[in-house]
């Protein structure tokens, strides 16, 4: 999938991991991980791959199937065979026609982190009114200001 000589790991069909996976370099995935992927350069997550953990990688192609989170430092590439189920973050995105992906995306090229709107208690907080004039409340149809006279 990748080219150049490179060295990279590979974690074949027939292997089955439980527990966190680190390397440096690159790593390919085909079987099955369950726990979290730490790697210093590109993870490729082959078409028959399942990984139940998070990702955290420089980038990252995804073929196969992943559920958690995916952090990249750099991008994240979802081919069209992609199903994945959790939140991602990266400086550049790709997704393919025929991708499923579930969750909350961040991208953002610049790298830095986006300004958060200045969250302060906005609205009308006398927006409710009554319908006491004068210390007499009325009842019925007739209350209000439209209601009167």
């Amino acid at each position: 999938m990748e080219t150049g000589n490179e060295a990279k790991t590979v974690i074949g069909e027939d292997v089955e991991i439980v527990g966190a996976v680190k390397c440096a370099g690159n790593i390919e995935i085909k079987g099955k991980l369950e726990g979290d992927l730490t790697c210093g350069g590109k993870a490729v997550i082959g078409s028959s791959a399942v990984i139940k953990g998070s990702l955290t990688v420089d980038s990252t192609s995804i073929f196969g199937q992943i559920n958690g989170n995916i952090a990249a430092k750099d991008r994240i590439e979802m081919k069209s065979s992609a199903r994945v189920h959790g939140d991602i973050k990266s400086k550049r995105l790709t997704v393919e026609d025929g991708v499923t992906f579930i969750g909350k995306s961040e991208v953002n090229p610049g790298g830095a982190p986006p300004e958060r709107a200045a969250g302060g208690k906005g609205g009308d907080a006398g927006a409710e009114s009554s319908a006491k004039e004068d210390g007499k409340e009325e009842k019925g149809k007739n209350s209000g200001i439209f209601g009167r006279k």
